[in-house]
């Protein structure tokens, strides 16, 4: 059990770090709920002030994500031919180089091919990188401000990485568009690039691909991309999309199917098995590498 963050606190199940990890969470009345469908997604519609789930907090590898699958949508750490995943350090980068996690109620719809991109969604809620100054936790939800998008082309999907600071960042004030991160923040943008060029290659994959020649997008377009993907969410929520093996178990989308009462969310919870002290992270995690740049 974790502390309230905006409302909301998570609760651990197993050991972080092995493959029955969960991190569920709960509302501020104590209520499970699921961090994909139940949290809005905005903290503040006039200001444009989103809320944002942190998965991965910033320097750290675990790739952890919320579970589109499993019912309440927990964090739980991706598992890739039966083993943990973890990102590895391309140098200079040492792990995740932002904040990084996800917009609730977002969906890229797998069967919806983007105007801009060519590509079809990545079926998972939309990416987020949050650039303040304070390294954020796991669960932990923020309230950003969007300040453009990168479209990654990742294995043939559309893959857009909303960039973005969080409201309580004691310089969110001077940060209103991207442009601002190129001049606040010199190099930051270009090794966000960088990082997602290259974080697959150590597995052995190609260097991933942009679409836009890997050129940001502005506030206004990822505006529009984020209310895109939320209405595939909408779709998808009030079953008018078939979303396969996508759970959409929520409690609290009036309108929805798929919605539950709190036993049936508890019960949910109760299965899993009780929180146990972290596994150890893999020293080979810390290892570095290095290769020329094309």
């Amino acid at each position: 059990e974790r502390g309230t963050m905006a409302g909301y606190s998570v609760e651990e199940r197993a050991a972080p770090h092995s493959l029955e990890y969960r991190l569920f969470f709960k509302d501020a009345a104590g209520r499970y709920i699921s961090p994909f469908h139940d949290i809005p997604i905005y903290a503040d519609a006039g200001k444009n002030v989103f809320n944002m789930v942190v998965e991965v907090p910033r320097w750290t590898n675990a790739k952890m994500e919320i579970a589109t699958k499993d019912p309440l949508n927990p964090i739980k750490q991706d598992v890739k031919k039966g083993k943990l995943r973890y990102v590895a350090n391309v140098f200079p980068h040492k792990g995740y180089i932002w904040n990084y996690g996800a917009i609730p109620q977002t969906w890229e719809d797998p069967d919806h091919k983007d105007e801009n991109t060519g590509c079809c969604g990545d079926n998972d809620p939309i990416d987020v990188c949050e650039i303040g100054s304070k390294v954020c936790s796991r669960g932990e939800v923020i309230k950003v401000k969007v300040l453009g998008t990168l479209a990654l082309i990742d294995e043939g999907e559309t893959d857009w990485k909303i960039i973005a600071i969080n409201i309580e960042d004691p310089e969110a004030d001077n940060y209103n568009d991207i442009n601002d991160v190129r001049r606040m923040k010199p190099g930051y943008l270009e090794a966000t690039v960088d990082w997602f060029r290259r974080y697959k290659v150590p597995d052995g994959k190609p260097e991933n691909q942009f679409a836009f020649n890997g050129e940001f997008k502005d506030k206004d377009f990822a505006m529009k991309v984020i209310k895109c993907t939320h209405e595939h969410w909408r779709a998808l929520i009030a079953k008018k999309t078939d979303g396969g093996e996508i759970s959409c178990t929520n409690l609290t989308v009036s309108d929805s199917p798929f919605c539950c009462s709190q036993e049936c969310a508890k019960a949910t919870v109760d299965a899993a098995p009780p929180c146990k002290a972290a596994n150890p992270i893999p020293p080979e995690v810390d290892r570095w590498f290095y290769y020329q740049k094309n």
